[in-house]
């Protein structure tokens, strides 16, 4: 029964630790974390639930190890505020990912950054077409921020299906539109796209292709 009672207070006990150490550290949506951040969380978290089950261990090697982290922590973020280099060290810097309608594949490929998560993301800020885009900047909390182009200059708003995406048609897409791969490449040949391989991106909407040739300079 001792036992269970000892978790129980440990528990309760470091639930509240944790909480005052994470107000403390400041406020922060989850999706704009850095990755100092977010070490240190994590650190933190598993100190908390370590001590949780080792009842034997005292609470003050787990103490000691969380507020230190919390000091390091709040001393980093202070640090980063008053000298920009250390802020670009420890949160990294945004990349710009599409540049005037252009798609920058070095930038993606520099990031890690595929054209999967590039489309989901603009998905979910409810653009339709990257065709729209005017540019697109992945900041270093891994949220993408989007600039559109004037109205005049979007193209027609329906959902463009991907049919070609890093070189590679995306047969799913054509399935999609009832279109055959043999359809695509003579479109394509028409306006004067002979090579797949080249292509970044292709996707397709209202009779309209938009296209990005692979590091093809603006």
């Amino acid at each position: 029964m001792e036992i269970y009672l000892t978790i129980v207070a440990r528990t309760i006990f470091l639930y509240f630790l944790v909480l005052v150490i994470f107000r403390l550290m400041g406020k922060r949506e989850i999706g704009e974390l850095s990755i100092l951040d977010l070490v240190v969380f994590i650190m933190i978290a598993e100190m908390a639930v370590t001590a949780i089950e080792d009842t034997k261990d005292p609470l003050i090697h787990t103490v000691i190890p969380m507020v230190l982290l919390m000091g390091t922590q709040i001393l980093l973020a202070f640090l980063s505020l008053k000298n920009q280099n250390i802020r670009k060290l420890i949160d990294g810097k945004p990349t710009i990912i599409i540049d005037r309608g252009k798609i920058d594949e070095h930038a993606m490929r520099t990031q890690r950054y595929n054209f999967d998560d590039l489309m989901t993301q603009l998905r979910d800020k409810n653009i339709k077409n990257v065709g729209d885009v005017e540019f697109a900047i992945l900041e270093s909390s891994g949220k993408l921020s989007v600039v559109e182009k004037e109205k005049n200059q979007k193209i027609q708003p329906e959902l463009q299906m991907p049919l070609i995406v890093d070189g590679l048609i995306r047969e799913e897409g054509l399935h999609h539109l009832g279109k055959t791969n043999f359809w695509l490449r003579q479109e394509l040949r028409k306006i004067g796209y002979n090579d797949i391989k080249k292509i970044s991106l292709c996707s397709y909407g209202k009779g309209i292709f938009f296209i990005d040739i692979k590091d093809e300079k603006k």
